[in-house]
């Protein structure tokens, strides 16, 4: 059902009203719960802060400092495989610090990107602990373990163990200013977040992060149930339904991957295989997951990791073994599978940053600026057909069948018209259409001096002329070998 352009006000006030609506909602929203071990459907609270967070639950979780010195240390400890950085600063001014870990940490390449966000939700924090795992089982692993070596030599993973430090600090679900970071994304269906200037720095920070990094998939980790959620998360008119996003059979397969391989998610009785879509779950507005599908092409799920959102930390390494099999073959499955590769322009064999897209899915993803390089996820043991376009040159279009191995790919476009090639395929790196002044002026610089050459062989050739033509005839032509190029 359509929604009315005069409903704005009311519309407005509807979605802020969904934090006080008794949904069954978990770490995405809602209270902590209990699971008597039969995984029986139970009623949660959409926005509610409980139970009391008491220092004795806390107790053996890292503290923000503790987490920032074990994430310095983890840097120093694999600098060989890390880089730390900082992706921007809470409300309260603390970094949010991630960890790249790579075999070249430092460098641009042709790789698929990926990134895991922990502690959305401040009251959520089973993430920054397992993340920190991930990371030091990686670097522990790495050259010992085939899957962690494939990962380390074939991705650049990207972790930020805390995007909600002040929330965690505080014991509640938002941020210093009580606003759920998972409701402050700019929506699809409604402009409720379209004021940068009410944007929480949390927020922003993510968004700046996808713009600048080429990912191409995310998770980000929650508590409060146990399930692999994947988009839509709202729907057009607010409904709870099933309604999927035209990836939404490899949202599903990713999602399966994960409960698949997790210790007990896919035998869930409330979500069947372990999965489920969010909008039927039930819907919200604003999520980071929508908004970095549609904006930053970059496929993400919304991992609910635990029951219960504050268990006694004792747990925590036995949250970590549940998940580790998953996590490490959801990041596997992204380089063994799907069809990756790079498009390049016909005339002058740079690459150029186009867009490929599957007939039958209405959506695209595009090449990186740098290296002209995608990485499309997609369903193996079908039959696609891939195709590249970019402004400016030829569209092509070519046949695969995807097995359980990727499939590589490449392309070489055509210049569609030499007025339009010139500006796109010299465009800076910082993607300014402007054209390449430096290539400009070489080519100008060129032209000037094949018109001098040109005067010059006609002045000789009339000079020549003059000494009378018997001479010429005379003279014997001596062929030159050919030169390699």
């Amino acid at each position: 059902m359509a929604i009315s352009c005069l409903q704005p006000l009311f519309l407005l006030l509807l979605l802020r009203a969904f934090a006080s609506l008794p949904t069954q909602a978990a770490a995405r929203g809602g209270s902590d719960s209990s699971d008597d071990g039969d995984h029986r459907s139970f009623s949660r609270n959409l926005l509610e802060d409980k139970p009391h967070i008491t220092e004795e639950m806390a107790h053996g979780y890292m503290s923000n400092t503790e987490l920032e010195t074990a994430i310095h240390t983890f840097g120093n400890r694999c600098s060989n495989i890390s880089r730390i950085y900082s992706i921007g600063k809470s409300v309260n001014d603390f970094p949010l610090w991630a960890i790249e870990i790579s075999d070249k940490p430092r460098q641009r390449e042709a790789e698929p990107a990926f990134k895991f966000i922990g502690n959305v939700h401040g009251d959520e924090p089973v993430g920054r602990e397992v993340l920190m795992h991930l990371a030091d089982w990686l670097c522990d692993n790495y050259l010992k373990d085939p899957l962690a070596t494939l990962i380390v030599e074939n991705m650049h993973l990207h972790i930020l163990p805390t995007m909600n430090p002040d929330g965690f600090a505080l014991r509640w679900r938002g941020n210093a200013n009580k606003i759920d970071l998972n409701r402050d994304f700019p929506d699809q269906f409604f402009s409720v977040n379209n004021d940068i200037n009410y944007r929480q720095p949390e927020t922003r920070a993510i968004m700046n992060w996808v713009k600048q990094e080429h990912f191409m998939a995310s998770a980000s980790l929650h508590g409060g149930a146990l399930v692999a959620n994947y988009p839509w998360d709202g729907t057009r008119d607010t409904s709870k339904r099933y309604y999927g996003c035209p990836d939404d059979k490899t949202f599903r397969h990713m999602a399966s991957v994960y409960s698949q391989s997790h210790y007990n998610m896919s035998l869930s009785k409330e979500f069947e295989g372990g999965i489920t879509n969010g909008a039927f779950w039930y819907p919200i507005y604003g999520g980071m997951q929508d908004w970095n599908y549609i904006h930053g092409g970059c496929f993400e799920l919304t991992l609910e990791i635990s029951d219960t959102k504050w268990p006694k930390a004792v747990e925590l390494p036995i949250i970590w073994e549940h998940n580790r099999m998953s996590m490490l073959n959801l990041l596997a499955s992204l380089i063994k599978s799907g069809v990756h590769g790079r498009i390049f322009a016909a005339d002058t064999g740079r690459p150029i940053p186009g867009s490929v897209m599957i007939k039958g899915i209405d959506s695209k993803v595009r090449a990186s600026r740098a290296f002209g390089d995608y990485h499309r996820i997609i369903v193996p043991g079908e039959k696609y057909e891939v195709m590249a376009s970019m402004e400016g040159f030829r569209p092509k279009s070519t046949h695969i069948v995807l097995e359980q191995e990727a499939v590589s790919l490449d392309f070489i476009l055509e210049p569609d018209r030499a007025d339009g090639q010139m500006k796109l395929l010299y465009n800076d790196d910082n993607g300014c259409p402007c054209g390449n002044s430096k290539m400009f002026h070489v080519q100008e610089a060129h032209l000037w001096l094949y018109l001098l050459v040109v005067c010059v062989l006609l002045t000789l050739y009339l000079v020549f002329k003059r000494k009378g033509a018997s001479k010429l005839l005379t003279y014997k032509y001596s062929p030159r070998r050919p030169v390699a190029v």
